[in-house]
């Protein structure tokens, strides 16, 4: 008699798991993502540059907004976790599934590269609303009292942006924030396997998880110098006001060359440490909770 096929969980259960493993690891990494915005958006035009260093941008924070500051736009943060995390997991596994092919055999790495920037395409425009809230709840605290928007949380956010500068504004800077997550899914597949054949050649290092971490790490490196210039482009454009009805910036090549001119070349990859110190955390803990919630799942509710 045939053996009996291990249930899985279903497909809804997966993508509702991929979510909330996000929005659980973004709890804890939060305050990095607060303080990367804030250096990206220090130094904004001919302003003197608020912060120094990203641990001089964090002191500052605590000092002035204390220890709930560091946590502001939390609610936006989970929210593009919801929407970014799930619908990229969606499309991914559902591209992944339709170009296996009928004998099993999965796509190569060109076609997995491709179906991974798709996925991470999708899932940042369709993320984007909940992005523009979570720059400028982030940015809200480092303007003066009189200018702030003042959200209080992220749905409070969404309706205020819709009602006063129309619902267009909620895909603002959907170019740069797709761009990203096109580089980021392509530099981190790339960088990750050449630094893991790198290691594993090196013969230093055995196929273990010892190899896994290293490799990530310097992947981590490499996904960061690759997509902060195109982060800062979507943070500045998200955070823009109008002046005398014409907004800062006419687009994303024109925010990189004022960086570049008002600011330096370097500029660009202001937040570099937060960016980064959040990336790899973000990932381990994903995982992590991933993990624990498919266990639970099989043993309360496959198993029983």
């Amino acid at each position: 008699m045939a053996e009996a096929k291990p249930k899985t969980s279903p497909k809804a259960i997966k993508f509702l798991f991929g979510g909330l493993a996000g929005m659980g690891a973004t709890v804890f990494v939060q305050p990095l993502d607060l303080v990367k915005n804030r250096m990206q958006l220090s130094g904004q035009g001919t302003k003197a540059r608020e912060y120094k260093t990203s641990f001089h941008a964090l002191f500052s924070i605590l000092k002035n907004e204390g220890v709930g500051g560091i946590y502001t736009g939390l609610s936006a943060g989970l929210l593009r976790q919801a929407t970014y995390t799930t619908t990229r997991l969606g499309i991914y596994t559902i591209l992944f599934e339709k170009m296996t092919s009928a004998d099993g055999r999965p796509p190569n790495f060109l076609l997995k590269a491709l179906i991974g920037m798709t996925a991470g395409a999708t899932g940042a425009f369709v993320g984007t609303p909940a992005e523009v809230a979570l720059i400028r709840m982030t940015a809200d605290g480092r303007m003066p009292a009189d200018q702030r928007r003042g959200y209080t949380n992220v749905f409070n956010a969404l309706a205020r942006i819709t009602r006063e500068e129309g619902v267009t504004t909620l895909w603002r800077g959907c170019v740069p924030t797709m761009a990203r997550a096109v580089v980021v899914n392509a530099a981190q597949l790339a960088s990750y396997s050449q630094s893991k054949q790198a290691l594993l050649d090196s013969g230093y290092f055995g196929d273990d998880i010892l190899c896994h971490f290293c490799a990530s790490m310097i992947s981590g490196l490499v996904t960061t110098a690759a997509s902060m210039p195109v982060d800062i482009v979507k943070t500045r454009i998200q955070n823009m006001k109008m002046i005398d009805g014409k907004p800062e910036y006419k687009n994303g090549l024109e925010v990189l060359m004022r960086v570049i001119r008002s600011e330096g070349f370097f500029s660009l990859w202001k937040g570099f440490t937060p960016y980064y110190a959040r990336l790899g955390p973000h990932t381990v803990l994903t995982f992590i909770f991933l993990e624990q919630m498919n266990k639970a799942y099989k043993t309360y509710i496959l198993d029983r």
